[in-house]
């Protein structure tokens, strides 16, 4: 039996505001195995990036659990904490605001190795950096330049060698192609899906792009609002989107086929609810077409659709 690399238990992250506790994740649960990608999807501000930086301790966790290869890796702190970063990294949305303007490209991905303390020579440094800039695409003589010399695309690739020069098992991958020119994009995505072929990676790929994550997930998770609606295998969750958010998400994906012109789309109306205090009950029911009294009642957990794929939505409770 398979052991997950990452998993979470009921992981909550509250934020405490003016005007009340703002509930950014609610009791997520998920397992990533290693070589597998989940994708995270959502719209803006329903959580995803925000899961992503208390699964890497970037910020502390109200409740729950984070696993590392099966070790609870939630309260660690000092020297303790910061070695699990030789097996997670993070990939972040804006390539130029993540990286140090005022060192260079060789300075950049060297710096992970200094921070947790390696014992290398300067050769051996210089050895590993130029092996892995080779490995993302980035030639030798940029070794010595800075980041507002390069465009997008180079530095993305200069993020993901500095993740890539400790080995990590796991990388969080927070929108890392959204910022760049679609031909760019692809060409990102294509290093990542090559690095995680040879490498054995796993990846958390969040995006509001659901056809980015058909191209690069193995599972799909739906966030809304802080909390999972829908979770499963990517062929499941496209070929039958059971929660009325997900085919709202899927039904916005453009489609390059003129036969599909005067398909039907799935329009939301009514008010986004606030993430403040919410009360019981589904978060989404204000903008569901299908909501009813129910909804509004309880929380509404989730339940099996089909083996593998999960769905919260009172259509489906027994």
């Amino acid at each position: 039996m398979r052991e997950p690399l990452i998993e979470t238990v009921g992981l909550t992250k509250y934020f405490q505001t003016p005007k009340g506790q703002l509930h950014a994740v609610e009791d997520v649960n998920l397992c990533i195995y290693r070589g597998e990608t989940l994708g995270v999807v959502g719209e803006s501000g329903c959580g995803k990036t925000t899961l992503g930086r208390t699964i890497m301790r970037l910020v502390d966790a109200s409740s729950g659990q984070i696993l590392l290869n099966g070790n609870n890796i939630t309260k660690l702190k000092g020297k303790e904490k910061n070695r699990i970063y030789n097996d997670m990294q993070m990939v972040f949305q804006d390539p130029y605001s993540s990286l140090n303007p005022r060192m260079t490209v060789g300075n950049i991905i060297e710096d992970p190795i200094r921070t947790m303390g390696h014992k290398v020579n300067k050769k051996e440094m210089a050895d590993k950096v130029l092996e892995v800039m080779e490995i993302v695409g980035l030639p030798a003589r940029y070794y010595n330049t800075y980041p507002h010399e390069l465009d997008g695309g180079r530095r993305q690739r200069v993020g993901i060698a500095r993740t890539l020069v400790l080995n990590p098992q796991f990388i969080v991958c927070d929108e890392p192609v959204s910022a760049l020119d679609v031909s760019i994009q692809a060409q990102i995505l294509n290093l990542l899906m090559d690095l995680q072929e040879t490498k054995q990676l796993s990846y958390m790929f969040i995006t509001h792009n659901l056809s980015v994550v058909r191209h690069i997930s193995s599972h799909i998770m739906v966030m809304y609002m802080g909390q999972v609606v829908e979770y499963g295998e990517k062929e499941k969750i496209f070929a039958n989107p059971c929660h009325p958010y997900t085919k709202a998400l899927l039904a916005a994906v453009p489609q390059p086929d003129l036969n599909m012109i005067n398909r039907k789309r799935e329009l939301l109306h009514g008010e986004v609810t606030s993430p403040i205090n919410p009360v019981k009950g589904c978060r989404f029911a204000a903008r569901c077409p299908f909501a009813t009294k129910r909804c509004n009642e309880t929380d509404i957990p989730l339940v099996g659709i089909e083996d593998g794929h999960v769905c919260a939505c009172m259509l489906f409770q027994s």
